[in-house]
């Protein structure tokens, strides 16, 4: 399955009330969007036709994120009735805007797609899924710091190592999409602090010449679930409806966790 193939079924299945991307480009993935979404890009070049209530920011993620209230967008307005004939929850003024599901595919460098994630993840919740691009590179050229070939994966790949390593309390799904995969990533904690504060010690680490080391486990998609089978899985539905009764990271995430488990054991 193709990596925008899988993107609109994912849209399907988390039933998402808000999407974020970062790396618009020419709006191929922006364009399966059918909610309230911001799209992040500092040159971006759509040429897709757009059919969802989109705010398109010109700008690095980085500086998108230092903004005094960047998701202000996704509140829907000034009043609760707006929000209703729009499709949007009628008290979504008041509430803390949540990023539902997230699309990190901007700079193909490892700190930047981190720093990315650190900032989507302050703004999301234990039932929203954040989605990275291009994670198994097929070579290591493909995997270059310094690109030097047409099909760029950059040296993303390493934020599967760095998420299971420091953030053990989430749990990150590989995909086996074509044509270089991607990684999911369920139970985002919003006051989750140790990505920053290590932020340094991980770029110290990870902060390698090329030719990158990639692991044959990444270039033989080891780990790597077929998208068809976790798109099928039983724990959306559960997941939608607690994300949307507001149930708490206490009281939802255990199960999902466990269900997650299964998928990739069963794999």
């Amino acid at each position: 399955m193709k990596r925008h193939e899988f993107l609109r079924e994912l849209h399907k299945v988390t039933a998402n009330r808000t999407y974020l991307e970062i790396g618009v480009n020419d709006g191929r993935s922006l364009r399966l969007s059918r909610v309230p979404s911001i799209a992040v890009d500092p040159a971006f070049k759509v040429t897709s036709e757009i059919r969802c209530d989109v705010h398109l920011v010109k700008a690095t993620s980085d500086d998108f994120f230092a903004r005094d209230n960047p998701l202000q967008h996704l509140r829907g307005g000034r009043h609760p009735w707006r929000n209703l004939r729009r499709g949007r929850p009628a008290l979504g003024h008041w509430r803390r805007p949540a990023l539902d599901l997230s699309f990190i595919d901007g700079m193909h460098l490892f700190e930047y797609a981190l720093r990315d994630f650190i900032n989507v993840e302050r703004h999301s919740d234990w039932a929203s899924v954040i989605v990275f691009d291009d994670m198994l590179p097929r070579n290591v050229d493909e995997a270059a710091r310094e690109r030097h070939t047409t099909a760029w994966t950059g040296d993303v790949f390493k934020i599967t190592e760095i998420l299971d390593r420091y953030r053990p309390d989430l749990v990150t799904v590989l995909v086996d999409t074509e044509p270089t995969g991607q990684l999911l990533v369920f139970g985002a904690d919003p006051r989750s602090r140790v990505l920053s504060q290590r932020y340094d010690e991980i770029l110290a680490e990870f902060d390698v010449p090329d030719p990158q080391k990639v692991p044959e486990t990444v270039l033989d998609r080891v780990r790597a679930v077929p998208p068809e089978t976790l798109l099928e899985a039983g724990f959306w539905r559960p997941l939608t409806r607690a994300r949307n009764r507001g149930l708490s990271r206490g009281r939802g995430w255990d199960a999902l966790r466990g269900a997650l488990a299964q998928v990739s054991v069963g794999h």
